[in-house]
């Protein structure tokens, strides 16, 4: 097995498009083509982490945050960031990052959070924009079934809940076959007319090779007729931050202190408890400030997330309560979501969940 084809497994489900403009996911170090001994599942990357995968024969370690975010200029050990780097080469150890992609959809880190906490009716906090394209082909009749449970199967036609989404309408195509063609109804040199169905369906941009090799696999005529169009509409499936809704209100006080003890928090910084009780919580893994706007909006009661500055807290204006859980905290569930992944592809490999706690930050 090699690091690309683990890579791939987690990749299937957050694509590195989805990750924001200023990440640093992927792969960092090593390469594609390295066998892979044993896997290490970790928050941060760190010296002691890099030890640890030498210790336990990983020569490839999983990570949520990206240990290089920045550029580097030298290597020289002047700082933690080059030290492990620079062990990780020297032990032939690969290191791969899933950031903001891995925040970004379905499964992800948001959701992990909301359903440790127990919501339900979720949905992402933020959509994404300009992530839907439209196919839309031509098909002879007899044909058009097949087409269609290709170009689904490559993951076309998913809305929401719903797969196998498409519209279809029927019409007449004509074409005319040059000297060196081999059409699959009609005689070359001869205009002929085939009924046909218009097939119509949607498809995030990252399965655009996909779908498309799909389509032109199944698709019996030589040369396929289709248009690609671009759609403003958002992905209500890929986003960063979720809200649900608990099955039950729940006291405001109660509802902290059952958070503080699932995530483990030394402390939650919060503001003024302005709900006395809480129904619907919006999420966000990490540093959730840039989406206070958007849990105001969505009616949340409470919004539980990491990294909030002082004056942030403010910008609440008792319309809801922040629950600043901190940002390992919120994060750390993510090596399960890595674990899950590989292992049901990999059920008999060596993965490893790092026993490193790499929370920089003490509570005394």
């Amino acid at each position: 097995m090699k690091v690309r084809d683990i890579i791939s497994s987690i990749e299937e489900v957050a694509p590195l498009s989805y990750q924001e403009s200023y990440d640093n996911a992927g792969l960092i170090v090593g390469d594609y083509k390295q066998e892979v001994h044993g896997i290490l599942i970790c928050l941060d990357v760190i010296e002691s982490v890099v030890e640890e995968a030498i210790t336990k024969g990983a020569n490839l370690i999983i990570a949520h945050h990206p240990i290089v975010f920045k550029g580097l200029k030298r290597f020289n050990g002047s700082n933690y960031v080059e030290r492990t780097v620079m062990m990780a080469i020297k032990n032939n150890i690969a290191i791969y990052a899933a950031h903001t992609n891995i925040d970004s959809v379905r499964g992800g880190v948001s959701e992990k959070i909301c359903d440790l906490i127990g919501l339900k009716n979720k949905k992402v906090l933020s959509p994404l924009d300009e992530d839907l394209k439209k196919l839309v082909t031509f098909v002879p009749s007899a044909d058009a079934e097949k087409v269609r449970e290709s170009i689904f199967k490559a993951g076309a036609g998913s809305i929401g809940n719903y797969d196998a989404c498409s519209f279809n309408s029927e019409g007449t195509g004509s074409f005319r076959g040059g000297e060196d063609t081999n059409p699959h109804v009609g005689e070359k040199g001869k205009l002929h007319f085939e009924k046909e169905e218009r097939i119509e369906t949607i498809f995030p941009k990252h399965l655009k090779g996909k779908v498309i090799g799909a389509l032109l696999d199944a698709h019996p005529y030589e040369e396929v007729a289709y248009d690609i169009y671009s759609l403003d509409n958002t992905n209500p499936q890929v986003g960063l931050g979720m809200v649900g809704e608990l099955e039950k209100e729940e006291n405001a006080i109660e509802f902290l202190k059952r958070i503080k003890d699932i995530f483990g928090c030394g402390c939650i910084r919060h503001t003024n408890i302005t709900k006395d009780k809480i129904r619907k919580v919006a999420v966000c893994g990490g540093s959730g400030s840039f989406l206070l706007r958007k849990a105001i909006a969505s009616k949340a009661d409470i919004f539980v997330t990491g990294d909030f500055k002082y004056h942030e807290f403010f910008d609440a204006e008792d319309k809801l309560i922040i629950a600043d859980i901190g940002h390992y905290e919120s994060e750390q569930f993510t090596r399960d979501i890595f674990y899950e992944i590989v292992t049901k592809k990999l059920p008999n490999f060596a993965v490893h969940i790092s026993e490193i706690n790499s929370n920089p930050i003490n509570y005394l």
